[in-house]
């Protein structure tokens, strides 16, 4: 992908299905999750609403700042009526917006952790994930960009809550859902005797225990402080610290195997990607809180700005600062009456506001926004 196109001009008719060309941050073969998520799980969805979504562009590896090597021309030849760039940008991306509003195409920029105001500036409209990430851009652009939550991929892996007592041999199960491969946990430190807690990340298999091994060696190595490399050796062999790789069903077995969803969050790490106005922690979406919550897993979180705008303190989950606060929260929950009902109320909170549906539908209506002779999916 990439070439640029050449196909006979035709004049779109607005009975059929609108074009709607998506500039990808990662291939659909094996897809980011911002990818997966904010573009090729809606595509049905967007085909239920009068959309016919299609790749123009997607390199072998993620890359937000590609050339796609597309010509506006040849795209509005094509009958595309509208542009999607999910989450690329940089001088090539950039140009390719330009061309395509001076040649009469509607662009629309969908972004989930990054602030891009010259995107925002050169597209049509801007699509954020949160209210947060929104207010971070310039005043002027604001009222162009649309709040678009992410959507639940699997709606139906809800959870059998366990009612049985919480003991140091029978341990509360949390699991944590992460993209890094977390050598501790941030906040929360070492699990108590009676908690077990299965991070879900970017780890090696388990049969290549010998590459685990040296990547841990090398993470040690790093030149921290010798109290916190002897932090993180301890969780590395603490028994009750479990690290299994994410896969996309993998993931949702683990859920179904906790009793709770647990978002610890190292808001002292002081790491800001360049030209971004907030620390990188302060950008997260509440993708993976809603993950959690969809599954009926009562959750603990570290509140940062998707958290708090989400969590009903001591409803549908709890909001822990310090070390003290998760044990209190912890603690509650070990009382399997607790969780059961804490469990229901996340999944009731997030099921309808969060689904993939909602997501096509509000995406569906920003597409409206932009083209002409267009109508939002209300009035259909």
């Amino acid at each position: 992908m990439g070439a640029t196109m050449s196909a006979p001009a035709r004049t779109p008719t607005h009975t059929q299905a609108r074009k709607v060309g998506f500039v990808l941050l990662s291939s659909p073969a094996q897809p980011m999750a911002s990818t997966r998520i904010a573009a090729l799980q809606i595509f049905d969805e967007l085909r239920r609403l009068g959309f016919e979504p299609e790749v123009l562009y997607a390199p072998a590896t993620g890359d937000q700042t590609p050339d796609p090597g597309l010509s506006a021309a040849d795209i509005a030849r094509r009958g595309f009526e509208l542009v999607v760039f999910q989450k690329v940008h940089g001088p090539h991306v950039l140009r390719l917006a330009q061309d395509l509003k001076a040649a009469g195409v509607p662009t629309v920029y969908l972004v989930c952790d990054i602030v891009e105001p010259a995107m925002c500036a050169a597209t049509s409209a801007t699509v954020a994930v949160t209210a947060y990430l929104r207010s971070l851009y310039p005043a002027p652009l604001q009222p162009r960009i649309h709040v678009v939550h992410d959507g639940i991929e699997h709606t139906s892996a809800a959870h059998s809550p366990r009612t049985t007592a919480v003991t140091a041999r029978d341990p509360l199960r949390a699991v944590l859902v992460s993209s890094e491969e977390l050598i501790q946990l941030p906040a929360l430190g070492l699990p108590p005797r009676w908690l077990h807690v299965t991070i879900v990340g970017d780890y090696a298999p388990l049969q290549q225990r010998r590459q685990r091994w040296l990547r841990a060696r090398w993470v040690l190595q790093k030149g921290y402080s010798w109290p916190l490399r002897w932090q993180m050796a301890r969780a590395l062999l603490s028994p009750r610290i479990s690290r299994v790789v994410w896969t996309p069903d993998g993931v949702y077995e683990q859920m179904a195997r906790a009793d709770i969803g647990v978002l610890p969050i190292d808001t002292e790490d002081p790491f800001q990607l360049p030209l971004q106005p907030v620390l990188s922690w302060m950008l997260k979406s509440e993708n993976r809180l809603t993950l959690k919550m969809a599954a009926g897993l009562p959750v603990v979180a570290t509140p940062i700005p998707a958290y708090e705008a989400l969590i009903t303190q001591g409803v549908d989950g709890y909001l822990a600062r310090t070390p003290a606060d998760w044990r209190r929260a912890l603690t509650a929950l070990r009382d399997p009456g607790h969780r059961a009902a804490m469990g229901a109320a996340a999944r009731q909170r997030v099921l309808e506001p969060f689904s993939r549906q909602r997501q096509a539908e509000q995406l569906a209506d920003v597409f409206a926004g932009v083209l002409p002779n267009a109508h939002s999916h209300v009035d259909e």
